[in-house]
């Protein structure tokens, strides 16, 4: 196992290879590793695999953590972004999350700093709370009408937000 903040601060890390043996990891394991740009994971893990620099829970079809040069994998392995998988690459520019993706967990993109640009799907039901807190230098977002709830506290402290559109069929946003 791989603990809660193992690796937490590490900023000059640049690539994780997750063995075989490796069968489970606690949130914020590698949070605020700024400079990662390539995740692997051991082929024949039992729990966890790899695409696209992406490290991503099998059976749950959860994204747990990404990097700058992750790209979500289309073909339906994702399902949900976890907790905090991209939180502290404040590096991150931009990312499309494909239509697979139903929800973006709390935490999820938090203190991404250079994140400009993210595409949000229409398979998207829900947005947890600070998902984007932090990420300053987001200018726009447009919530897609498959949103129901944003939680709160997620668009907190994005300083470059100048237009933000929330659909009708949001029925609940947090404080």
């Amino acid at each position: 196992s791989i603990g809660r903040s193992a690796f937490e601060g590490c900023s000059s890390l640049e690539s994780i290879t997750i063995p075989n043996s490796v069968t489970y990891i606690e949130e914020r394991a590698f949070y605020g590793c700024s400079s990662l740009k390539s995740i692997t994971v051991s082929e024949g893990n039992p729990k966890y695999h790899s695409e696209n620099n992406c490290l991503i829970e099998t059976e749950s079809k959860t994204l747990l953590l990404g990097c700058k040069n992750s790209i979500i994998p289309q073909d339906g392995s994702v399902t949900s972004i976890g907790e905090s998988a991209f939180e502290g690459c404040s590096s991150l520019q931009s990312i499309s999350i494909p239509n697979s993706v139903t929800s973006i967990g709390d935490y999820a993109f938090r203190d991404c700093s250079s994140l400009q640009s993210i595409t949000i799907p229409n398979s998207v039901t829900s947005i947890g709370y600070s998902a984007f807190e932090g990420c300053s230098s987001l200018q726009s977002i447009t919530i897609p009408n498959s949103v129901t709830s944003i939680g709160r506290s997620a668009f907190e402290g994005c300083s470059s937000l100048q237009s933000i559109t929330i659909p009708t069929s949001v029925t609940s946003i947090g404080g």
